[in-house]
């Protein structure tokens, strides 16, 4: 990518379609065709394209900030998202790419102030959303306000097993396991596999071994077993973390991690509570 990049800022550089492009929006709407086919580092040089002729194009930062996101990109893209904040500060959703990012670097009260920004900027509508505000919470160590986050994200998503868990998790952490478990909040109508039997788990009525009996179920062809396998093992990491058996904890999100990787937000999540397992453990 670096080599593309390098041969597309030399002068006379151009792809055919780039050139055939007369505004800067024009270049944008044509990144974001080549981004949906898969051509992620034209995608990119097409936005840089714009943003070497005129560095504060708000459009073309962002849309390359969240292109550097999806990408894992984080430092590249936060970058990016700062400078289209500094530009407009009350860029909502900037604040929400921003904070994820940050996240994912570690930089968990950073990203609590994006995730209170965007939630503060936000419509009525935003806050009982933000259901990753909830999780940065968590590892942030503010768990009264994320029990009340994963509260109030119930009254828009009711059927997810989970929120729940992390409800109970930020519960176990402000008193016991005990009063989590007391204080489950009821899901029905969740289909995910293992979701049922994680609910089970946390509400105390199932074992670890009938979570990883449900993931194990059907066909390990099935693009899907991984992923049911990758769920089972995080929340049964989370549960033992939260429960107090560190070894269990670590074996499950090792295997999360390293056996069933998800490249999906749970999959961050899984990523970073590793790391922070790692650190730990030194």
């Amino acid at each position: 990518m670096l080599l593309w990049l390098a041969l597309f800022a030399q002068p006379g550089f151009e792809t055919a379609r780039a050139a055939e492009a007369t505004t800067p929006e024009q270049l944008l709407q044509q990144a974001e065709e080549s981004w949906k086919k898969g051509n992620h580092p034209e995608a990119i040089a097409m936005a840089t394209q714009v943003l070497l002729a005129d560095p504060k194009h708000r459009n073309a930062l962002a849309l390359r900030g969240r292109y550097y996101s999806e990408l894992r990109q984080d430092t590249k893209a936060l970058a990016d998202f700062d400078a289209v904040i500094a530009l407009d500060p009350k860029a909502t959703v900037l604040y929400q790419h921003r904070g994820w990012c940050r996240f994912r670097l570690g930089k968990f009260e950073d990203a609590m102030a994006d995730f209170d920004s965007a939630n503060r900027l936000g419509p009525a509508s935003w806050a009982p959303h933000n259901w990753q505000r909830g999780i940065v919470c968590y590892y942030a160590k503010r768990y009264a306000d994320g029990k009340k986050q994963f509260e109030l994200h119930q009254t828009v998503n009711p059927q997810d097993v989970e929120n729940a868990a992390w409800h109970f998790l930020c519960t176990a952490r402000l008193s016991s396991p005990e009063a989590a478990r007391s204080s489950l909040i009821p899901i029905a109508g969740d289909s995910r596999v293992p979701m049922a039997q994680v609910h089970s788990l946390f509400a105390g009525k199932a074992q670890p071994e009938d979570v990883l009996k449900a993931a194990e179920a059907g066909d390990p062809k099935s693009p899907k077993h991984k992923e049911h396998l990758f769920y089972a093992h995080l929340y049964l990491g989370l549960y033992y973390e939260a429960t107090g058996d560190q070894p269990k904890c670590r074996e499950h999100i090792q295997k999360a991690v390293t056996q069933y990787p998800s490249d999906s937000p749970m999959g961050d999540v899984a990523r970073v509570h590793a790391q922070i397992l790692k650190l730990r453990s030194k």
